[in-house]
C-alpha cells in the first residue's frame, strides 16, 4: 500500500505558514483529504475548511481543551500550545503556537490572535530573598492579562505582570514587561510603542460588529451556505 504521508502535497501548510509540516500534520491533511471526498460537490471546501480546523484544535489544542481553566466559543488551535491550570481564554481565541509556562493566573480576551512560538511566563525564581543563589527554591507569581483583538505575532514573549491593551498589536520578537496600552503597536525588547491604530477606524468596526472569525471566513472565500 503507498504510503500516504509520502503521497501529499505541501500547499496546505504553505497557506498555514509552515513550509515543513510535522508527520503529524501531513496525516491530517491526508485524513481532511480522504474524509472530504464523501461530502457532497456543494459546500465542499468549505466543509474541508471547517473540518481541518477541527482536527488541527484535538490535534495541537488537546491539552489547552484539557488543562485550561475555562474556554470560550469558536477556540482555534493551529500550532503546538500547552497552557497552565488558571488559563482563562474567552471567545474566538486563535492560537498558531502558544506556551504558557509558571503557575500565575493567565486571561486573554475574545478574537485575540497569535502567531507561531509564542510565549507567555508568569513565575519568577526568588532571586534576592531565598537561601541559595543564583536564586532560591520559592517563586514569585504575577498574572498576565491580554484584553480582546489583540495580536502578538511571532515569537513574542510575555513577562509576568504584563497587561496588553484592547487592539494592541505587537510586533514579532517583541519582549513585552509591563503595560501596553490599547491600540498601541509596539516592539523590541522592552517592548516600546512606536505607532498607534487608527482609534477612530477600530471602534467603527467593533461597533459595526465586523470582526474575524471561521464563519466571516467562510463566507467571504467560500460564500455564504
Amino acid at each position: 500500500m503507498r504510503n500516504p504521508l509520502k503521497a501529499l502535497g505541501k500547499g496546505s501548510f504553505y497557506r498555514l505558514g509552515c513550509a515543513y509540516p510535522s508527520r503529524g500534520e501531513r496525516f491530517l491533511d491526508w485524513l481532511v483529504k480522504t474524509i472530504s471526498r464523501f461530502y457532497p460537490k456543494k459546500g465542499r471546501e468549505r466543509r474541508k475548511y471547517l473540518l481541518r480546523k477541527k482536527l488541527y484544535t484535538l490535534y495541537y489544542g488537546g491539552q489547552v481543551l484539557r488543562t485550561a481553566k475555562r474556554i470560550g466559543e469558536g477556540f482555534y488551535c493551529g500550532g503546538p500550545s500547552c497552557v497552565n491550570r488558571k488559563t482563562i481564554l474567552k471567545d474566538y481565541v486563535c492560537f498558531n503556537g502558544m506556551f504558557i509556562n509558571g503557575g500565575g493566573a493567565v486571561t486573554i480576551g475574545s478574537y485575540f490572535h497569535s502567531g507561531r512560538e509564542c510565549l507567555i511566563i508568569t513565575q519568577n525564581h526568588d532571586y534576592d530573598g531565598g537561601e541559595m543563589i543564583p536564586y532560591g527554591t520559592d517563586y514569585h507569581y504575577k498574572p498576565v492579562v491580554i484584553d480582546d483583538f489583540v495580536w502578538l505575532g511571532r515569537r513574542v514573549t510575555v513577562l509576568p505582570g504584563s497587561h496588553i491593551g484592547e487592539g494592541a498589536i505587537i510586533q514579532a520578537g517583541a519582549v513585552v514587561h509591563g503595560e501596553i496600552p490599547p491600540y498601541a503597536i509596539a516592539g523590541g525588547n522592552p517592548a516600546k510603542v512606536f505607532k498607534y491604530r487608527d482609534i477612530e477606524h477600530f471602534q467603527k468596526l467593533k461597533a459595526e460588529g465586523k470582526v474575524f472569525s471561521d464563519k466571516v471566513y467562510c463566507d467571504l472565500v467560500y460564500g455564504e451556505r
